[in-house]
């Protein structure tokens, strides 16, 4: 995948939302093009105009680390922005067949992790790839985020996020959830461009939501680390819940992601009400596979 025209796509979208008076340089009346001029990033950047317009055209392979800093610079980019200016120009140096992957992204989760979770009794406990697919999870994790696991949802994060209506009641602040979960997206696409599970869900979403087709045009990005997100549950109501976002050392690409509610608190009661609840529900669904198949032998 030549990823040439996300370099430009982004460089052009970061220097559009500048105003020349964000970065100490005059104005004027005369301005053509929203935000800076090429020629103004390139000044402040200690690079010519030429070399910047190379760059801006995409052609980041080869370029040092010392520009992209001083590009990042001009062009005032966050963290997440930074890094992920740097993965698009690595990424701009390889080739599908050079391209190491990155083994964590597609792997299956091993069963030491999927015991960790278990041992986890009072967090929603799971693990994402960066295509956003739940791979694994422990029971509250999987009480949480029950309607992900169903159609249209089918366990990937970003497909319930837009596809499923439910998810817009599930969080209070959709729009902020749904920006987070592109700009994750964003960020997985430039860190691995050639994952073709992360283009599949691309390419569906773009199709199939208008909401994702605007917010992946936009070319934000996103570092997920630790915060608050609130909930509204379908069986047990409002949780505000803190998580914490974990990445695995010997296994590039999977995420480890954990909710969890300050002890005491309402949400820390009802989030001990979810976890009998998904109790019973799977001893209910046990109970029933064994009927199942007691009938079939008696058949």
């Amino acid at each position: 995948m030549d990823n040439r025209a996300e370099v430009r796509e982004f460089l052009t979208s970061r220097r559009a939302k500048l105003t020349p008076d964000q970065v100490g340089l005059p104005g004027g009346s005369n301005r053509r093009v929203p935000g800076l001029r090429r020629s103004e990033v390139a000044m402040l950047a200690g690079v010519s105009i030429e070399y910047y317009a190379k760059l801006e055209r995409g052609q980041v392979a080869g370029a040092s680390e010392s520009v992209l800093h001083a590009i990042a610079q001009a062009l005032r980019l966050d963290d997440a922005e930074r890094a992920h200016l740097f993965d698009l120009a690595r990424a701009a140096g390889q080739s599908p067949t050079r391209a190491r992957r990155r083994p964590g992204a597609s792997a299956a989760v091993r069963s030491e992790m999927q015991l960790m979770m278990d041992c986890i009794t009072e967090g929603a406990a799971m693990v994402r790839n960066g295509r956003m697919d739940i791979l694994a999870a422990n029971a509250l994790g999987r009480a949480l985020q029950a309607q992900v696991f169903e159609a249209p949802g089918e366990g990937n994060l970003a497909r319930y996020a837009f596809l499923d209506p439910r998810a817009r009641d599930f969080h209070p602040n959709w729009e902020k959830a749904a920006d987070i979960t592109v700009g994750i997206l964003r960020t997985e696409a430039g860190r691995d461009p050639y994952d073709r599970g992360v283009q599949d869900v691309v390419g569906e979403l773009c199709t199939r939501s208008d909401a994702f087709r605007t917010r992946w045009g936009a070319h934000n990005v996103r570092q997920h680390g630790a915060g608050v997100k609130r909930f509204i549950h379908p069986v047990v109501g409002e949780l505000e819940l803190s998580y914490e976002d974990l990445q695995f050392v010997q296994h590039p690409g999977l995420t480890f992601l954990i909710y969890f509610a300050q002890p005491g608190s309402d949400s820390h009661e009802r989030l001990q009400l979810l976890a009998n609840w998904q109790a019973t529900e799977e001893i209910e669904a046990a109970r029933t596979a064994h009927d199942a198949a007691s009938a079939v032998k008696e058949d």
